[in-house]
């Protein structure tokens, strides 16, 4: 029987031998596309290419996809575990031909394959085609070719768009499919073996593999309407889950039984759990949902995604806080053990993805992070339900499940302990007819007000519903494509980038120009508009480079405008031109400033630019020059992230990666992934590498080979780059190697001087070094030196002594400012001689004494202590103290403890804070509330008396 590693390698193995050039599974981080949150089809990385818009040097591809689904459309993580072939982890095998191959090829590459190669038997396998819409006519040549390779006409069948017609969105590129579909019965024979159980409930026949044909690309025409047009070339996207095909391989009834799944779920129950798997119990079900997220967690982390509250990273944390309160409801394990089962999956799986390997220790040390914050968020989320039933009455909490389900969907508190502390409550409230309860509150049979539990489910999912279609608004935010302005022009023209060699081109042809994204024939003067060139010197802004400036000017115009340089020095070709355009005539027929420079469309370099002077024509052969001091500066810093990279990942590990990047000219900033802020000693470490690399004065190599032997050689890929075909490598010799198109220093001597000026924590789990180079990073150092001498003299110190004449001065600061907040206090309770020092002001409402003072000198931790001292001093009753500073009032509300139940602090806060435009909450012996109305702090003291009077009544 094969293993699942087997049927991987099986798959990849054959269409390589039928011409198709095996890809690496991209990230499970997309690059450069807003519309996914997580890589969840193997077609991802080859979107662009069916679109037209990218060209790769293969036109047959196959590959093993990793892929998530678990958030937006594609979202399987309710049903993980409960069913036989739900996962949200999984492997894609796919086989895809850009405008090569076609219907035919690929149906017989999947019969030869299932049926020849894997040995699986015709009878239990059906292939679907699609039936035809008003749309689309009938797939006649799937359903031909298919009879043709030897599948019976009977088991042949159509379905409709929803079976059989694929698109990535409402828009983007789609077309028929043809699935194919298995029985997973006993014996072949069986009735469940009809074509009535196709497509139908149940997982007796399961869809094994779908052939996707992609002929069309959908557009929006108008609001609502869409129109087809053929794509450039008819391709093949194909999608096969390893797991699915494991499952049937190895003759088993769930892709939780085949060796995939068995060996990490038989790790939960001897090493984690204590507890013989069985399926069918809440403990089996508990280690599959376990299982399958330690798989999501352990791919996504190394692939750069970390739990956080935001986006895709916010699903992470989901997933691995729904696997971890499995652990814990199921089996009652209150340590740490998630990690351990993210390490069985690295022993597992790490031969066929080294990343994990790579990241061992990173994703040992983010789990058992995640682990700890969950275990603390457990306890804190129960005390936000207790404050969220004490500041809000129940009727308000009951009516509105918002805020009880926010605690459930960010602080990870079970529904079933929201539903048993609202089911608490009621039953302090009474029974009876209450019929302004929602329908989920009954009486029960002992005359208590109780919870339905299905009613209840019902209410909190809508509320989930609501609010987590609130947070995935940004998943979808449109089909991600060329404006058809560019596309045009990309297809009939491209753009010959040469400013790796040189910063000037004397002989450039104006191929079009655009302006309000329409193509024009020419550019007046005054008028902006953009230009593409046959050849340019321009960088167009990608992998974190911004885009080259400049000027374009005619070829007569004398040059030095802007002084000069290249990567390589300037040749001596380039420096004889310099001179005959010289001794040329001066006048100046056109000057066009080039303010950026970008690439809408593979291929095409677009220069955005302004005409100062003359007219700009399609057909006008220019000068193209670049403003060389703009693009060094940009160099220095582009060579310095190589550097930086190389740094951090010595420095702090090698589960450092680039998880974003920006190079200007006058900084560069560094995104990358770490768990905790850096130390002192360890920026200063980064700065001492990175600037012993620029004093060593090396040269920077750089050399052109395709991106598997790149990768293979050591050379890192970069986040949010898609790499393919022919790659840039550059190379500090001994110190760093990595995939680049941008334009790069000659010597690493040329950076100058490097100093990081910030370190600062976007994320959870990301971080963000910005820093300087060159003359910037001189500037600084002068900066720098004017402050201390500016200081030293302020002082009348030394840089010596300086330190410590500044701690004396701290020192000395906060022993005043406590000195003062003690006075502040001892006014305020009355010690100075002021009246109320024993709690005499106070005034008996309804036979409770209740004292409202406001105490606007006294900062909110002395008016805590100073509420401590009055309610101990007026032994029984209420103290209300309010305070206002920089536009801003706050009331604290403090019951001494016979009291709570007939004046809760908390009600009490929620009648005044609104005096005071705001709210608040709190327990019943101690709440507080702030707003934005410090005018009107004196009406909330004095409305006190009449609210705890009421309360009273």
């Amino acid at each position: 029987m094969l293993t699942g590693n087997e049927i991987r390698e099986k798959f990849l193995q054959y269409f390589e031998r039928h011409g198709h050039i095996r890809v690496r599974s991209s990230p499970l981080l997309p690059a450069n596309d807003p519309t996914l949150l997580f890589t969840n089809a193997g077609m991802n990385q080859f979107k662009e290419v069916f679109l037209g818009a990218e060209m790769r040097d293969y036109v047959r591809a196959c590959s093993s996809q990793k892929c998530l689904r678990a958030g937006g459309k594609h979202n399987d993580l309710d049903e993980v575990g409960k069913t036989a072939r739900h996962q949200t982890f999984f492997e894609m095998l796919g086989n895809f031909s850009f405008g090569d191959y076609f219907k035919e090829d690929a149906i017989k590459f999947a019969w030869d394959l299932l049926v020849n190669e894997y040995k699986l038997d015709p009878a239990r396998m059906w292939f679907t085609v699609f039936e035809g819409d008003d749309e689309v006519g009938p797939d006649e040549d799937a359903e031909k070719f298919w009879a043709r390779v030897g599948a019976p006409k009977e088991r042949i069948l159509r379905f409709g768009r929803k079976d059989n017609f694929w698109q990535m969105g409402e828009t983007g590129p789609c077309g028929p499919c043809s699935e194919i579909h298995y029985y997973m019965g006993e014996d072949s024979s069986d009735e469940e073996n009809s074509a009535a159980n196709v497509n139908g409930p149940g997982d007796t026949i399961t869809e094994l593999w779908n052939l996707v044909f992609m002929q069309f690309e959908r557009t929006e025409i108008h609001h609502g309407e869409y129109s087809l047009t053929p794509l450039p070339a008819p391709s093949v996207d194909t999608g096969m889950g390893l797991e699915r095909l494991t499952t049937v391989l190895q003759n088993v009834k769930s892709n939780y039984e085949t060796d995939l799944f068995q060996d990490i779920i038989k790790f939960i129950a001897e090493e984690i759990a204590d507890h013989v798997y069985e399926p069918n119990t809440i403990q089996g079900y508990s280690m599959r949902v376990i299982a399958d997220h330690a798989r999501a967690t352990a791919f996504s982390i190394a692939d750069g995604i970390l739990p956080a509250n935001e986006g895709r990273n916010y699903v992470l944390r989901k997933i691995m806080r729904r696997a971890i309160f499995h652990g814990r409801r199921a089996f009652f394990l209150e340590d740490p053990f998630f990690f351990k089962v993210t390490n069985k999956v690295v022993d597992l799986m790490g031969e066929a993805y080294p990343e994990l390997e790579g990241l061992r220790d990173f994703i040992e040390r983010i789990v058992k992070l995640e682990e700890q914050r969950f275990g603390a968020t457990l306890s804190v989320g129960l005390q936000d339900l207790d404050h969220l039933m004490c500041r809000n009455d129940l009727l308000g909490v009951l009516f509105d499940l918002t805020d009880a389900v926010r605690i459930y969907d960010t602080k990870g508190l079970p529904r079933d302990l929201i539903r048993q502390g609202l089911e608490d409550e009621l039953r302090i409230i009474g029974g009876g007819d209450v019929p302004q309860f929602p329908d989920f509150v009954k009486t029960g049979p002992d005359g208590k007000l109780t919870i339905d539990e299905a009613g209840f489910n019902a209410a909190f999912d809508s509320a989930l519903k609501e609010i987590q279609s609130a947070g995935s608004k940004q998943e979808i935010v449109g089909h991600s494509k060329t404006k058809p302005v560019y596309a045009n022009i990309a297809s009939s023209v491209q753009s010959l980038f040469r400013g790796y060699e040189t910063t000037r081109v004397d002989d450039a042809k104006v191929l079009a120009i655009v302006h309000n994204y329409e193509e024009v024939d020419e550019l007046r003067e005054g008028q902006e508009g953009e230009v593409v060139l046959d050849q340019t010197p321009f960088y167009a802004e990608s992998g974190g480079q911004v885009g080259d400036g400049g000027k374009v000017i005619t070829p007569s115009l004398t040059v030095g405008l802007l002084p000069r340089s290249d990567e390589r020095g300037a040749s001596g070709a380039v420096a004889q031109a310099s001179a005959r355009a010289s001794s040329q005539k001066k006048t100046e027929p056109l000057i066009a400033t080039v303010t950026d420079t970008y690439a809408p469309a593979q291929g095409l370099i677009v220069h955005k630019v302004k005409v100062e002077k003359g007219t700009l024509k399609v057909g006008d052969t220019v000068t193209a020059e670049v403003d060389v001091e703009k693009r060094d500066a940009t160099r220095r810093n582009h060579t310095a992230t190589h550097l930086v990279h190389a740094a951090l990942r010595e420095v702090l590990g090698s589960h450092v990666k680039q998880a974003g990047s920006v190079v200007a000219p006058n900084y560069l900033r560094f995104d990358f992934n770490h768990y905790q802020s850096m130390t002192e000693d360890e920026i200063r470490e980064v700065e001492r590498l990175v600037n012993e690399q620029i004093l060593r004065n090396v040269k920077v190599d750089t050399e052109v080979m395709p991106v598997e032997e790149a990768i293979r050689a050591g050379a890192m890929a970069l986040f949010g780059e898609k790499y393919s075909g022919m790659m840039r490598v550059l190379t500090v010799p001994g110190f760093s190697k990595e995939l680049c198109g941008g334009t790069h220093v000659r010597a690493t001597g040329d950076i100058g001087v490097f100093k990081i000026t910030s370190d600062e924590s976007i994320a959870s789990g990301v971080r963000r070094i910005r820093a300087v180079t060159g003359l910037d990073a001189y500037e600084r150092f002068r900066e720098d030196e004017e402050i201390i001498e500016e200081v030293t003299g302020n002082l009348r110190t030394s840089r010596t002594e300086l330190p410590a004449v500044i701690g004396k001065l701290q020192d000395e600061l906060k022993k005043a400012r406590r000195e003062a907040e003690e006075l502040k206090l001892k006014i305020a309770t009355g010690v100075a001689g002021q009246p109320g020092s024993n709690g005499d002001e106070a005034r008996e409402v309804a036979g409770v004494r209740v004292l409202a003072r406001e105490t606007s000198g006294l900062d909110s931790a002395a008016m805590r202590q100073l509420s401590d001292t009055l309610l101990a001093r007026i032994k029984s009753g209420v103290v209300v103290l309010g305070r206002s500073n920089d536009g801003k009032a706050s009331l604290i509300v403090r019951t001494s403890d016979d009291l709570t139940k007939k004046v809760p602090a908390g009600q009490v806060i929620k009648e005044l804070a609104p005096i005071i435009g705001g709210k608040g909450g709190g327990k019943a012996d101690m709440a507080e509330g702030g707003g934005n109305q410090p005018e009107k702090l004196g009406e909330a003291l004095q409305a006190s008396y009449g609210v705890i009077e009421k309360m009273l009544k």
